[in-house]
């Protein structure tokens, strides 16, 4: 895609499926890709890709002004950005305060600090394009999902905001919406939720114009697509890719 080659990219959450895709991605297109995780990486996978890895937790905001710092000093200005990080706790109205806690401090309050401290890079550079990743969850009511949810629609009202606000500095802020995709967090999430999880996985595809789940991959074609400069006039944005789940 156009665009791409030598520039350099942030993915956090990178250590899970979907920003790990994405960072494959982008790293197979020519960026200079950094993952960062709140998790060690054990397994070097950010190595496997010819990636750098900083483990942060982006809740902290002392943690983020430093690893930004770094990722410049040491690779260079920054053009892209993906907030794939996220917190799974699925709650209705008996979510506790520590539940709201715990997923705003990720999902919202993390995204929002290192979007805030890789910002002042794409202005040096006089471009940059930001992707949250939200969900069909951030359109759509699903029972015991609120906390989810309401971190899935937030990051689609500050890609939004920060579209309006970004935009006289060239740099561009989509949100990149998956419907159901096949990854360890979806293993996760039925095994808290007590499911099985080949019955959830077939009603989940159910779900779909498609007929089955997302993989991975497909999302980071997408993410690619928006971080390129074939994506040059598009900014404020939801892209979906969710096999026809919300045309249902």
């Amino acid at each position: 895609m156009k665009g791409l080659k030598n520039q350099i990219a942030v993915v956090t959450g990178g250590l899970g499926d979907l920003g790990f895709a994405i960072a494959s991605r982008l790293s197979e297109e020519g960026c200079s890709v950094v993952l960062l995780d709140v998790a060690p990486d054990t397994e070097a996978k950010a190595s496997s890709i010819g990636a750098r890895y900083w483990q942060v937790d982006i809740s902290n905001e002392g943690a983020v002004t430093a690893v930004c710092a770094a990722i410049a000093e040491e690779l260079g200005k920054v053009s892209i950005l993906v907030n794939a990080a996220a917190c799974f706790i699925f709650k209705g109205v008996d979510a506790s305060a520590e539940d709201w806690e715990r997923i705003n401090a990720v999902n919202i309050c993390g995204t929002s600090l290192i979007t805030k401290y890789i910002v002042p890079q794409m202005q040096e550079i006089g471009k940059g394009s930001i992707i949250n990743i939200s969900s069909v969850s951030g359109f759509i009511g699903q029972a015991n999902f609120a906390t989810y949810n309401a971190t899935k629609f937030a990051l689609r009202g500050l890609a939004k905001c920060w579209a309006q606000d970004l935009a006289p500095f060239g740099i561009r802020v989509n949100t990149l919406c998956p419907g159901y995709i096949y990854t360890r967090a979806f293993i996760d999430s039925c095994e808290k939720l007590g499911l099985d999880i080949e019955a959830e996985d077939r009603r989940a595809a159910a779900m779909h114009l498609l007929g089955r789940q997302g993989r991975p991959e497909e999302v980071a074609a997408a993410a690619a697509f928006l971080a390129s400069d074939d994506a040059s006039f598009i900014t404020g944005s939801d892209l979906l890719v969710d096999g026809g789940y919300l045309a249902k």
